[in-house]
């Protein structure tokens, strides 16, 4: 589709954005910015493609005094830190090897040579930043416009390039697409099992960006009757909880959280989540996050909160079917603090040693019981757990 001018977008008023292409020259935006303009979304990060080699791009941006990291230099990429924050900078390239993890690349000044190389027609736009003409060579407009997602050239062929495509082609599906191509589905069902030889946090960042994108529950529950998470999550077999979580979620109008949502796709079970974190090397905060997550809430909304903590505690309402309204009355609660002190159970008579430990746990139970009354309340309950102790050793 020729002759299509890109969108005026806030993001190509980005300060230092205009200088930085007049500095090189031979430049086009490439990617999200274009695809995400075209859709009229907002665009977060901004890509440049150009047929200078990274040495040069180097060169001409440091002349220009704009700071340049080598970020990815071997892969012909480096990233110019402009005021108005970083746009990577990636010389034209075309594969020579791929073993389904990294690829050799070459460099090329050959557009349409580096757009065959990406992954889906929607993903290889490019845009004059001039003009704004854009230049299309798969038919990723015409893509774009029915919300279909087609590989570039052969999916067996892409598939065997990267393996992570198998997962990237069902997150862009639950982003963008309506339409899956049947020839993508067919290449990434058959294929499910080389998602084996990828490295376990590639597939927890895709799995996760994937888990909260707009239409998630559809796409999951195609994966899952394909059988794609058979290889990496023989765990997940039903989507059903995610569903659910997903309509509360909304209702709630919370936001969606991807450790939440992955909580909904596992059993109730603390000891697998913890394993299945640990598989996907997720960080100690999100293991945490996924292990408290998956177990039911067995008491009153506050009582829960002050014993795992606010966002455990929200995370387990909304994951059961308890009402909405108690995960939102928790959600902005500070849990107090237990204000009495071992001291002071041993200024009331009783011995330092076990029994101490024993009846601060009683008084703080009664305490919770009785929705965290105030200091003198406490000093009350702690008076009579103290008397009736006393008396039960002197009898």
């Amino acid at each position: 589709m020729g002759g299509m001018i890109l969108p005026d977008a806030d993001w190509r008023h980005r300060e230092g954005l205009d200088r930085l292409v007049e500095v090189l020259g031979d430049a086009r935006f490439v990617g999200g910015s274009v695809r995400d303009t075209l859709l009229g979304i907002p665009v977060s990060d901004l890509d440049v493609a150009t047929p200078l080699s990274p040495q040069r791009v180097i060169e001409l941006l440091k002349a220009a005094k704009i700071r340049v990291v080598p970020t990815g230099i071997d892969h012909g990429t480096v990233t110019a830190v402009l005021e108005s924050g970083h746009v990577e900078v990636t010389t034209l390239r075309r594969d020579v090897s791929t073993d389904g993890r990294r690829a050799t690349v070459a460099f090329t000044d050959d557009w349409r040579e580096d757009a065959a190389r990406r992954d889906f027609t929607i993903n290889a736009l490019y845009a004059d930043p001039a003009t704004g003409e854009i230049f299309d060579y798969f038919g990723g407009i015409t893509d774009l416009e029915a919300r279909h997602i087609r590989f570039i050239g052969d999916p067996l062929q892409r598939i065997a390039e990267d393996h992570l495509r198998i997962l990237r082609f069902f997150r862009f599906l639950a982003r963008f697409g309506d339409v899956a191509d049947p020839a993508a589905l067919e290449a990434c069902t058959a294929r499910a099992r080389d998602l084996m030889a990828l490295s376990r946090e590639r597939i927890a960042d895709e799995l996760l960006k994937l888990l909260v994108t707009r239409d998630a529950v559809r796409v999951v529950g195609m994966m899952i009757e394909r059988g794609i998470f058979v290889p990496v999550l023989p765990e997940i077999t039903a989507s059903d909880r995610f569903a659910h979580l997903a309509a509360r979620e909304a209702e709630a109008e919370l936001a969606p959280s991807a450790i939440r949502r992955l909580a909904s796709l596992l059993p109730a079970d603390a000891a697998i989540a913890d394993g299945i974190a640990a598989r996907l090397k997720l960080s100690n905060v999100q293991r945490r996050r996924l292990v408290a997550a998956v177990l039911p809430p067995e008491e009153a909304p506050r009582p829960l909160a002050y014993r795992v903590g606010v966002e455990a505690a929200v995370d387990r309402l909304l994951l059961s079917d308890r009402p909405i309204a108690e995960a939102l009355a928790i959600r902005d609660w500070q849990p107090p603090r237990f204000p009495l002190s071992g001291g002071a159970i041993v200024a009331r008579g009783i011995k330092a040693g076990p029994d101490v430990a024993r009846l601060m746990k009683q008084i703080e139970g009664g305490w919770i019981a009785e929705g965290f009354p105030e200091e003198d309340r406490v000093a009350e309950l702690a008076d009579a757990a103290v008397a009736q102790a006393l008396r039960s050793t002197s009898s």
